[in-house]
């Protein structure tokens, strides 16, 4: 409970004007001649100084009229003047007054309730002439203001809650407002043109008000609507003498369903199939439903019923053979028997409308009704699905040769293939390296044994090009061989492709490109250094056989350095090939990557050196300027006997 505020109740606030208000020439001295008030405003209890809060007291009030609260009276002025000191002990101290605590502090979220009702007509009603509404009133100490708030019934169809919102409440029209020493229990308050009953009020409202000094009337009892009294009475059960009663069955079974889960079996006529149902048998009205299961991309219309609620005759009398049913409804006097529930059990067929449906299972709603209302607790369920299809396996068919393996075979995976995926760091980091081997073919003929390719392996995608160089007069037109693929060894499928690698590519052996065999017979020297650089992902014996068919080359080039031609200085060597180099940049010649191969090609026993005469063919075949002095001095120097060049220094001139 809480209790009242010690010191008296502040007083009652006048309304507070800010704007300006106009006067008449002396109506200021003739309000103060007669006493009236002018100003209305309250003078300030708290301010700032220094940055600090701080409380002050008023010493005057509204109408500017002097306060003694908080002063001195003339009797304690007169006993101060008249007081003589003594120097013994002192005057006694007085304890010190009060600090001065404003209105709106003193009573904050202090609120006096009072219980009331109020009459409201109802003329468009024969059942009620009026309606008691119960509200309660609600006083604010702090700034007495007054809100009146009903409390909010549950489907009363009124709007209620805040009838009347927090605010002073005038009391006449002479501009006074209602103070809570208005207020008392058993009386009537009009507001707003509306009269309300006060006929009680909470334990703290009547602790303030005695305490105050009001005596409190007698409390009153609550009166209450008679016509929402009467709506609370239980409503008066009627009891039917009939045996059968639709309206019983309807509340005791009202949204009690039975669900059975069928399945319609079309198989017999053309593109038929078996296909799920639910079976809804409505307890409340004997009524039947049956809605159909829709699979995910099952080709039919998205119809949930394909029989709706409706009763479903079981059996006709003999005359129905006669009744016009596509135009006619069926009524009872047509059926001879109704479905009702006994007509449905788990693992036995049914016909509704002339559609022959098997119930496989049913829910537990369906189960407990069942076993309650009929004693049946077998309610074995059927397995109806069909067993999965055989997995058929794939195969994938053979490589017809159109395409790469890998692009070919994403069209055994998918209508739309994507590209196989790239190993681009491999790329980034072998890209324009390449792999140049010659190698001849391998067939009984000799006209076929005597030609000679030049293979190329890309490192940067493990593809194989074969190139054959023309040869004048040899009736086989030179070219390209084979185009850029990778080239699969014999034995691999084509769901495990295994495909050449560099360390497959030794000399000597045989290399079948797509029914062809090749071959290897020599290599360029950037195998041997490419296979020397990257021994740890070598074979031993693929970099031992290409160190063995190059031993002699590199000795016969070592013992050519170690003695120049004519018995001239490696020094005036260099320097002879440097001004060949020159003049030909200054000609504008164009160097031709596949004269070394050529020189190489005529090597056939490695040495180093070709004879003069298949020098000079070669010399003619690229447009060699051989007539040069300097060409010609170079190619003097590389002389080695009568009859043997030594190519080595002569083509390092012309590739520049």
């Amino acid at each position: 409970m809480r209790s009242p505020p010690a010191r008296p109740a502040a007083p009652s606030r006048a309304p507070q004007g800010r704007g300006c208000r106009c006067r008449a020439p002396g109506s200021r001295g003739a309000a103060a001649a007669s006493g009236a008030k002018s100003a209305f405003h309250r003078s300030q209890t708290l301010g700032y100084r220094n940055g600090f809060a701080y409380s002050r007291l008023p010493t005057v009030g509204i109408g500017r009229e002097r306060l003694y609260v908080n002063q001195l009276s003339q009797a304690e002025l007169d006993e101060l003047s008249n007081k003589r000191p003594t120097l013994t002990y002192g005057q006694a101290k007085q304890a010190p007054p009060s600090d001065f605590i404003p209105a709106h502090v003193a009573f904050d979220k202090k609120v006096l309730k009072f219980d009331a009702y109020f009459q409201e007509d109802v003329p468009i009603s024969t059942e009620e002439h009026f309606r008691v509404r119960h509200v309660g009133i609600y006083y604010y100490l702090e700034d007495d203001s007054m809100s009146v708030m009903e409390p909010i019934v549950e489907n009363s169809g009124i709007p209620q809650g805040k009838l009347i919102k927090r605010q002073r409440i005038p009391k006449n029209d002479r501009g006074d407002h209602y103070h809570w020493k208005d207020l008392n229990r058993g009386m009537n308050i009009t507001i707003y043109g509306k009269t309300f009953r006060i006929v009680d009020c909470d334990p703290f409202t009547q602790v303030f008000l005695e305490s105050q000094g009001i005596e409190l009337n007698p409390p009153e009892k609550m009166i209450f609507d008679s016509y929402t009294e009467l709506r609370k009475m239980p409503i008066r059960m009627y009891v039917t003498p009939s045996d059968f009663d639709q309206f019983k069955q309807f509340l005791t079974f009202d949204k009690k369903v039975l669900r059975f889960y069928a399945i319609w079996d079309d198989t017999e006529n053309m593109f038929g199939e078996n296909r799920s149902f639910i079976i809804h048998y409505y307890l409340a009205d004997d009524t039947v439903e049956v809605r159909e299961i829709h699979e995910r991309n099952d080709g039919r219309d998205p119809f949930p019923v394909m029989i709706r609620r409706q009763r479903l005759p079981k059996a006709f009398v003999d005359k129905m053979k006669t009744f016009p049913r596509c135009v006619l409804e069926v009524s009872d006097h047509e059926v001879l028997e109704w479905y009702t529930a006994r007509d449905f059990a788990v693992g036995k067929p049914v016909t509704l409308l002339g559609r022959n449906f098997f119930i496989y299972d049913c829910d537990e709603f369906t189960r407990q009704f069942y076993h309650e209302k009929f004693g049946i607790t077998d309610f074995q369920s059927v397995d109806v699905r069909k067993p999965p299809p055989e997995e058929v396996p794939q195969f994938i068919p053979p490589y017809n040769g159109f395409g790469f393996l890998d692009d070919s075979m994403q069209n055994c995976f998918s209508l739309l293939p994507k590209p196989p995926r790239k190993n681009y760091l491999k790329m980034l980091e072998n890209d324009h390296k390449v792999l140049r081997y010659q190698v001849t073919l391998e067939s009984p003929n000799p006209e076929e044994r005597k030609r000679r390719f030049i293979l190329s392996y890309f490192l940067s995608t493990d593809m194989i090009s074969i190139y054959e160089p023309p040869v004048r007069n040899s009736g086989i037109i030179g070219g390209k061989y084979l185009g850029k693929t990778k080239v699969p060894k014999p034995g691999s499928t084509t769901e495990n492709a295994v495909y050449y690698e560099p360390a497959d590519l030794t000399i000597g052996a045989m290399v079948e490109v797509f029914g062809h065999r090749f071959i290897i017979t020599d290599a360029d020297e950037y195998v041997l250094n490419y296979m020397e650089s990257n021994a740890e992902s070598v074979p031993a014996a693929t970099l031992q056989s290409l160190r063995d068919h190059f031993a002699p080359r590199r000795a016969a080039v070592q013992a050519a350095e170690s003695q120049p031609a004519a018995g001239m200085g490696r020094q005036e060597l260099e320097e002879l090939v440097k001004q060949v180099q020159e003049q030909l940049k200054h000609h504008n010649y164009l160097s031709n990557s596949s004269m070394r191969e050529a020189f190489l090609h005529h090597d056939k026993d490695a040495s180093g050196y070709l004879d003069k005469a298949e020098f000079f063919a070669l010399c003619n075949r690229f447009n060699l300027p051989v007539d040069n002095a300097l060409v010609n001095k170079l190619i003097n120097l590389c002389s080695h006997g009568e009859n043997k060049i030594s190519y080595q220094d002569f083509i390092r001139a012309f590739s520049c």
